[in-house]
């Protein structure tokens, strides 16, 4: 684990599902700033409701979570919104305006965010060259593969310089070509400093890469590998 202050910490999280029995228990880990950390687990183990806990857009029923300075337990409604505003966040799904080029849904994240509008233009070149659509601005997302999306969305999630990247099964609905390429670019991306937080399914990938991970099951983190093996965990 790298030094420094975490910028991302549970202590003791617990969340009670709402689709019925179950839960997160008592999660505890840490980020530390400019770390790159895999989330991984079975369907339904908790790993999007970690990652939706990260940005607060859910609270913990039990514990605390914090980002940055930004506490679970004192944040307001508008501290957490001005807190996403620093977060990048990434879907599998994409969740792309269909009806905007490429450039123009990078643009709409720093118009939200009231970005004077003579500062958005560079910003969003220089986004999307970073992620390797220079030649793409214009394109509708009907236009581009799927990895090309990705990487719009990718785009879009960086344009505000977060200081975490949190990416919800970003290579779910990939190829293995697209998908190495996107793990990549999240590669090159947490090199520049920026911490990255990555559910995925792709074991392969977690384990080729030498990377720290952390393994949920049945919504209890069973497996850290920055630490000795955890008794509890299920083979």
């Amino acid at each position: 684990m790298s030094s420094g202050q975490p910028i991302l910490k549970f202590t003791s999280v617990s969340k009670a599902w709402q689709r019925g029995s179950g839960g997160l228990q008592k999660v505890s880990f840490a980020i530390a700033r400019g770390e790159f950390v895999f989330l991984t687990g079975p369907s339904g183990a908790g790993k999007s409701t970690i990652l939706r806990l990260s940005y607060m857009d859910e609270l913990p029923s039990a514990g605390e979570v914090r980002v940055s300075g930004a506490s679970s337990l004192s944040a307001s409604r508008r501290g957490m919104a001005q807190l996403r505003r620093k977060l990048g966040i990434v879907f599998q799904d994409f969740r792309l305006l269909e009806d905007r080029s490429a450039w123009a849904n990078v643009a709409f994240a720093l118009e939200v965010t009231g970005t004077a509008a003579a500062a958005i233009p560079a910003r969003v070149q220089k986004v999307l060259e970073r992620v390797g659509l220079a030649s793409k601005l214009q394109a509708m997302p009907s236009e581009l593969s799927g990895g090309e999306q990705q990487r719009v969305a990718i785009a879009r999630a960086l344009v505000n310089d977060p200081f975490v990247l949190l990416a919800d099964e970003p290579t779910g609905n990939l190829d293995d070509r697209a998908s190495r390429a996107v793990f990549q670019l999240l590669r090159d991306i947490n090199a520049a400093g920026t911490a990255v937080l990555m559910a995925t399914h792709d074991l392969d990938l977690v384990r080729n890469s030498g990377l720290r991970s952390l393994e949920l099951n049945k919504g209890a983190l069973v497996y850290d590998s920055a630490e000795a093996p955890l008794p509890e965990r299920e083979h």
